[in-house]
């Protein structure tokens, strides 16, 4: 018997999108699907107390070893996936959905001589088609009522149609034009098939020629000023439109497509491959790979269909009848009754998010293993885009998770910080690491992020965030003097909390405890929690590692202003191109491994501290888009403009005001109040003038 909380997800790692999970065995069987909402919601009621749970679940979750879970777009795609893997998992602890009854279906009764739409549950028929299953029952009969106005075929039943045939009248349906009324002799039995078939044939996904068609006749009876029936067919057109969700699940039943997606960073790549057969998904496939070296999409797909079709038979080659493999020709009949291509094999359709260079070549070998032609290509629009846009969510959600667990597991976290220090040279390992970055739009609205990892975990009550003045208020000239800026208000401030503690900043490392006392007394603590208020202090708490979004010039710069502070901290600077850790005074980088946890440490500081400068930076450009009037007064702040708001309400009172009543404000003097008046009310005051602006941010 398994623990569930063994295996049981972060809370973090769950998405809240709406998805399919499933429970697997020890030996990787599919013991449950179910679908949800929100996938961390549902999944967070499985892993409470066995005690809360009802005999059946808590049995389910402690014979299982391991949960996966996919992300689709809504509701009605993880309805029809969930169905689709239930059939084809047969997974024994899904006992109440081992009928049909949950899931309502419109049937069309093929078999009969005059077809009959209609909405059923239940087992399925030969010589039925169906389509579904839909989310509710009043959405496939909302459906079936506008398919009727387009496509009037039979709807009611054997009882109503032998009385309407022997009474020679037709039911309700037939007066109101819902029903082409095969039972008295207005349709013929093949037009009433042909009917049928095409109603199928829209139902199955062909729907552009229907809609062309009816568009194409609304626009001839227009133009012959018949706008009666130019509007009825308009009334149809708009129907079939409103028909159906259409969704990335379920695709036209003769589809037979292998979907590819790819999610990467500089040194691994998500893979998602859904295999669709049938219209349906039949199965899924994803894995996570170490990029070892630079390569683009094209390369990467190229290699991952040699990866993925690579053990099969190709017919050519002469030991195919000594190694046997699957092959298109293997039909497999789902429970659907749709014969379809194995999971297994080459399909018709190929779809990836990038041609390889030799698309041609790759084609040809692809037909070969499939014994006939295969389309290899990239989707652009339609249904096949919107499931690829599914598939490429899952490979996001799945290098998302990578990484998280990677960074996130207590052991692999020690390990990466004693390769740290060991490649590095520190003394140990290091516990705080701080790192920065700078975010800037062509030079303007700069700002800087520090974010904050202690024992090789996000610490975000630490993180900080900067705006650079530069020297003349107008940010500084480049990345380079930034971080310098950057690194100088923070060290200074680290520095003079130190010395005002009595004691100066001799390193990484240093403690905290009594180091004096104050006026009072009392005694005065230097480390990061303030004995008065219980509360850590803001920078008193000195790094054990630095490191800098950048190369060798960001390290210099940075090296350059803990040297003028007079400050000892390591300091590396980590390169996106080639993920190149750069030390100060040395002529090389050191260079980690690919799969070094120490560098997937590194990385995901830099990520983190690169989303910390960018969330800063837009919210700054946002503010700063909006500008008000007293924007451009020389020598009022924003502080100083919200006190003269909160006073007066509007700028139309404060034009109004007196220097007297101005002066009545906090912060504001006559030489002040002199200069805002004289602005307000002088000739054309401009909201998005150049004047200078006074910025207080905290460092």
């Amino acid at each position: 018997m398994a623990d569930p909380s063994a295996y049981r997800p972060a809370p973090g790692e769950v998405p809240v999108s709406p998805g399919v999970y499933r429970f697997l065995d020890g030996e990787g069987r599919v013991i449950y699907v179910g679908k949800a909402k929100n996938l961390r919601a549902r999944l967070s009621n499985y892993f409470q107390d066995p005690a809360a749970l009802h005999p059946r679940t808590c049995k389910m979750v402690t014979t299982a070893c391991a949960v996966e879970w996919t992300v689709v777009g809504t509701e009605a795609e993880s309805l029809a996936l969930e169905y689709s893997w239930i059939k084809e998992f047969d997974p024994r602890f899904n006992v109440m959905y081992k009928d049909d009854k949950s899931y309502p279906y419109l049937a069309v009764t093929m078999r009969e001589a005059y077809p009959r739409a209609q909405v059923v549950r239940g087992a399925r028929r030969p010589g039925t088609r169906y389509f579904g299953p839909f989310v509710q029952a009043r959405s496939i009969r909302e459906t079936l009522d506008q398919l009727l106005r387009v496509f009037p075929v039979r709807s009611c039943s054997p009882g109503v149609f032998k009385r309407a045939r022997a009474s020679g009248r037709p039911c309700l349906l037939g007066y109101i034009d819902k029903c082409s009324a095969p039972c008295v002799g207005r349709i013929s039995e093949p037009d009433h098939r042909s009917l049928a078939e095409d109603l199928c044939a829209f139902m199955a996904g062909r729907t552009g020629p229907y809609l062309r068609d009816l568009e194409d006749r609304m626009r001839l009876a227009a133009a012959n000023l018949d706008f009666e029936r130019a509007a009825r067919l308009r009334d149809d057109a708009a129907a079939l439109r409103r028909v159906v969700e259409r969704n990335a699940v379920v695709l036209p039943d003769a589809t037979d497509a292998d979907v590819f997606a790819l999610a990467r960073d500089e040194l691994t790549a998500a893979v998602q491959v859904f295999h669709v057969r049938g219209g349906r998904v039949r199965g899924q496939r994803g894995w996570v790979i170490d990029l070892v070296e630079d390569a683009d999409d094209a390369e990467l797909v190229e290699r991952l269909l040699q990866q993925v079709y690579g053990d099969l038979v190709d017919p050519a080659d002469t030991g195919a009848l000594a190694r046997p493999g699957p092959t298109a020709l293997d039909a497999a009949t789902s429970v659907d009754d749709v014969a379809h291509t194995p999971t297994t094999a080459v399909p018709r359709e190929v779809l990836v998010p990038a041609l390889p260079a030799d698309a041609p070549a790759v084609r040809a070998w692809l037909a070969g293993l499939r014994g006939g032609r295969v389309e290899l290509r990239v989707p652009v629009r339609g249904d096949k885009a919107a499931l690829m846009g599914t598939v490429r969510s899952n490979a996001q959600e799945a290098l998302r998770l990578h990484k998280t667990r990677r960074a996130g597991d207590l052991t692999q976290r020690a390990a990466a910080l004693e390769e740290l220090a060991e490649a590095l040279d520190l003394p140990e390992a290091p516990l705080r690491i701080e790192c920065y970055d700078i975010s800037h739009t062509h030079g303007t609205h700069q700002v800087g992020s520090m974010v904050v990892f202690e024992d090789g975990a996000p610490r975000k009550s630490d993180y900080r965030r900067f705006t650079v003045h530069g020297r003349d208020g107008e940010g500084a000239a480049d990345d380079t003097a930034a971080m310098g800026e950057v690194l100088t208000r923070r060290f200074r401030r680290l520095v003079a909390e130190r010395e005002a503690a009595g004691r100066l900043f001799e390193g990484a490392g240093t403690g905290g405890g009594p180091v004096g006392a104050d006026d009072d007394g009392l005694p005065i603590a230097s480390g990061p929690i303030d004995p008065a208020t219980g509360r850590a202090r803001r920078f008193s708490y000195a790094p054990s590692l630095v490191v800098v979004d950048g190369g060798l010039p960001q390290v210099r710069a940075v090296r350059a202003v803990l040297d003028d502070l007079g400050v000892e901290v390591p300091l590396v600077g980590l390169a996106k191109r080639l993920e190149e850790v750069w030390v100060p005074g040395e002529e090389f980088p050191v260079i980690l491994p690919r799969t070094s946890p120490a560098l997937y440490l590194l990385q995901h500081l830099r990520d983190e501290s690169h989303r910390f400068a960018i969330t800063h930076h837009r919210k700054r450009r946002s503010a700063g888009m909006t500008r008000s009037v007293l924007d451009s007064v020389p020598g009022l702040g924003p502080a100083r403009q919200a006190a003269l708001l909160k006073e007066f309400g509007s700028v139309k009172r404060l034009r109004g005001a007196s220097v007297e009543d101005l002066t009545r404000v906090r912060g504001i003097g006559e030489a002040l109040a002199g200069t805002i008046l004289a602005y307000l009310n002088g000739p054309d005051p401009a909201p998005g003038g150049s004047g200078p602006r006074e910025e207080r941010t905290p460092p």
